[in-house]
């Protein structure tokens, strides 16, 4: 079984985050990156099909050199190979396209992905991917299994939990549930040194094309003061309640 994973370099949660070019740019500068949540839990199950079902790993960003490192990290948690696209992700279209160009060069039985990144939050590009392919697509999936020759998937539905199964090849969007966070791998240093030897191969744009783009940025406003109310106040707390707060 040949297993492509898609890997999002995303800043981590902690970081202050800022913009730059009067709110139209994303300021990188002191941004720690890591692999995207829902990425990680794909690519820890994508390992366990390789212990147990014999399958290749390979996994593939769309980025500039400065996505190496979690490449190098997907490799020391178990890939067998990576592959990086060289150019800046502009939106989900063009991201899709990119990776439909890397999956035109192999045969993929399975294609994972995070069912979305949690910089954007977007959720597209599993979906376009799978459609650009022509092949089924399976989001929000909590569970996968193999039986021979189709796969076997829980997904989280509005007020429940649908089983699907489906033929290879399929796109798959995975979140927490394909695995638990105390599944993740932690890479030790036998990996990290195996993953030195691997191959990461890089490839060129396919000249694909953005069908949107951000004109600005904009934090959230910042949390005012807490104002305090004597408990014997009743009456101001009920005016506050209505006048400012406009809860009741």
């Amino acid at each position: 079984m040949n297993i492509l994973v898609c890997i999002s370099n995303v800043p981590d949660t902690t970081s202050k985050i800022n913009f730059s070019n009067d709110d139209t740019l994303f300021d990188t500068n002191g941004i720690q990156f890591i692999i995207n949540p829902n990425d990680e839990f794909a690519l820890t199950r994508a390992i366990w099909f390789q212990q147990k079902n014999q399958a290749s790993v390979t996994v593939v960003t769309v980025g500039d050199s400065s996505a190496e490192p979690i490449l190098r990290k997907c490799l020391a948690i178990g890939a067998d190979k990576a592959v990086r696209i060289n150019t800046k992700p502009m939106d989900g279209f063009s991201v899709a396209q990119e990776l439909k160009v890397i999956c035109t060069k192999e045969n993929y039985d399975l294609i994972m992905c995070g069912r979305e990144s949690i910089d954007y939050n977007g959720g597209m590009v599993p979906g376009m991917l799978a459609q650009m392919l022509e092949i089924p697509f399976i989001t929000n999936c909590i569970s996968l299994d193999l039986d021979q020759d189709k796969i076997l998937a829980k997904r989280e539905i509005d007020g429940g939990i649908e089983k699907v199964s489906s033929s290879l090849p399929i796109v798959i969007g995975g979140q927490k549930g394909l695995v638990e966070e105390s599944d993740l791998i932690i890479p030790n240093m036998r990996g990290i040194m195996q993953a030195r030897q691997k191959p990461l191969e890089v490839f060129d744009s396919s000249d694909s094309q953005s069908k949107s783009e951000i004109s600005k940025f904009e934090k959230p406003p910042s949390k005012q003061g807490v104002k305090l109310v004597n408990p014997e106040n009743l009456d101001e707390l009920i005016r506050l309640l209505h006048n400012e707060a406009n809860v009741i």
